[in-house]
């Protein structure tokens, strides 16, 4: 087994992967960047949820926002549903593990606000239960997902905004959805504070 061979291989799919998503994403990262500036602009503030690797992923997007990214500008609101152990844990034993993020959502979302919802598979359960809380809020979601989408693209309305990244391979995803997410930042800023 040559290990370093299966190091270039990685490497290699990643660039396939980000290739193939640079070619056919950029118009909808920059409709989502849109509605998260008129959703910020309008008061409103973006709630994100997932679960492993996608939980790190919201949490990042919400350290980015609240804090900065890659220059100083004021703290923008955002909050990862995916922080607060005893809400979660509780949610999880007097509910469902499905409930976790929904029931957060229906006491913190406001019509008008953004779901920021992040499943490679597109089938994670509790995001499904989220992306119907946000509905019920009049909230806007935007999917971060991969393969096809799974029942998460079934359920998006048309105000909705799916990122699907054009692979299979869950650490593939993962690693669009990340650079994704600076895209997302960095478009935020931009529009809000000006090209620097």
């Amino acid at each position: 087994m040559d290990l370093q061979q299966r190091i270039f291989e990685h490497f290699q799919a990643s660039i396939d992967a980000k290739k193939a998503s640079a070619e056919q994403l950029p118009l909808i990262i920059t409709q989502a960047a849109d509605l998260m500036v008129q959703c910020l602009l309008n008061g409103g503030k973006i709630l994100s949820c997932g679960n492993g690797g996608s939980a790190g992923d919201a949490q990042h997007f919400s350290s980015e926002l609240l804090n900065r990214f890659e220059r100083e500008r004021p703290a923008l609101p955002a909050i990862a549903l995916t922080t607060d152990s005893s809400t979660i844990t509780s949610i999880a034993n007097d509910y469902s593990y499905r409930e976790i993020f929904s029931k957060q959502i229906r006491a913190l979302g406001q019509t008008g606000d953004i779901l920021l919802a992040i499943s490679t598979s597109g089938n994670s359960g509790n995001i499904i239960e989220a992306m119907h809380a946000a509905h019920d809020r009049e909230m806007h979601i935007i999917s971060l997902t991969g393969r096809d989408g799974g029942e998460m693209a079934e359920i998006m309305n048309t105000q909705d905004l799916e990122i699907r990244v054009p692979t299979e391979k869950t650490a593939r995803i993962q690693e669009v959805h990340l650079l994704v997410i600076h895209c997302l930042c960095d478009l935020v800023d931009v529009q809000l504070f000006g090209d620097q």
